[in-house]
């Protein structure tokens, strides 16, 4: 717990609200920074959407990228971050979706996006991993990675929005 603490400190020390958008981890993110000491405030709401319905009407994601790239894509994810940005008044957006258990090469990858506001426009990192691990395990590491890549992904955004 103590890595989350970190994360937690992070977002106060750069004066930051988190808004979380899960699929997956279905509230396991927001979660983890809610039982920190101060996680309070420095989250500023959290989104659980698992049907294609959801992700559309509560973020905006297009139904034409579900169709085109799958429900459990980067590109869900990353329209996912970017819709938690918009809808909230957040700094920073952590978004995940993918398959816990599923049979074949899709057993437990995860996709993981983050969406921030730079210089007056929003800007959108992504990555997509493979855990191993029985069902709850792989959504417990998986909300664990996307808060412990926090730092990692605001200084990519940081540095785009520079240019």
């Amino acid at each position: 717990m103590r890595e989350i603490e970190q994360v937690v400190n992070f977002l106060g020390k750069y004066r930051l609200t988190l808004v979380t958008a899960e699929s997956c981890t279905a509230g396991l993110m927001a979660s983890l920074v809610a039982e920190v000491s101060g996680g309070g405030a420095v989250l500023d709401s959290g989104y659980v959407v698992y049907s294609p319905r959801a992700k559309q009407a509560c973020l905006g994601v297009h139904e034409q990228t579900i169709e085109r790239y799958g429900l459990t894509s980067e590109e869900v994810t990353r329209e996912m971050a970017v819709g938690a940005l918009q809808a909230s008044q957040a700094d920073i957006a952590l978004a995940n979706t993918g398959l816990a258990e599923a049979d074949g090469g899709m057993d437990g990858v995860q996709c993981f996006a983050c969406a921030m506001r730079i210089n007056d426009h929003e800007g959108v990192v992504s990555e997509t991993l493979r855990f191993r691990g029985e069902r709850n395990e792989v959504r417990q590491a998986a909300a664990r990675h996307a808060l412990l890549q926090l730092p990692y992904y605001y200084e990519r955004l940081r540095q785009a929005g520079g240019r």
